[in-house]
């Protein structure tokens, strides 16, 4: 008697769900929960180059890596950007490893991915989150002060 092989794992749906079709929970899922895009940013006016730097929008839990409010966010912070699939390719200061950003160049989520690992602090001790680098709002003087490389 021949034992019947198991059968085949459904890939995950980031594997075959375009981001346009996702539904809401599997969208909100991506978020690796790195906080890099709650980061201030600044742009070169000249060169358009985005520089981070280390002070965290004031609506981020710096311990948990997680917005204090994130439903209402965009009325607290009205430049708050909401990710959607038709903004991706204009989002340039969306940090390498975002899974969103990686997906919507067809490359694979990595190792550390709380989707792929099953473990949502494998984004901390992977070393890509901001917890434990960053700096409040209220503790930062001019943004020109704080820029870091880190991020990238």
């Amino acid at each position: 008697m021949t034992a019947k092989p198991a059968p085949a794992a459904e890939p995950p749906f980031w594997h075959t769900t375009p981001l346009k079709a996702m539904t809401r929970p599997q969208w909100e899922s991506l978020c690796d929960g790195c906080g890099r895009c709650c980061l201030h940013k600044l742009e070169d006016a000249d060169t358009g180059q985005v520089h981070y730097t280390e002070v965290a929008c004031w609506l981020l839990d710096i311990g948990t890596c997680a917005c204090k409010d994130y439903p209402g966010r965009q009325k607290k912070v009205p430049d708050c950007v909401e990710l959607s699939p038709e903004k991706l390719s204009m989002l340039m200061w969306l940090p390498s490893t975002c899974a969103y950003r990686l997906l919507d160049q067809g490359k694979p989520l990595p190792w550390w991915h709380p989707l792929v690992s099953g473990d949502p602090d494998s984004v901390h001790r992977a070393g890509i989150s901001v917890r434990g680098r960053v700096i409040t709002e209220s503790k930062a003087d001019f943004l020109d002060y704080h820029v870091v490389t880190w991020p990238e």
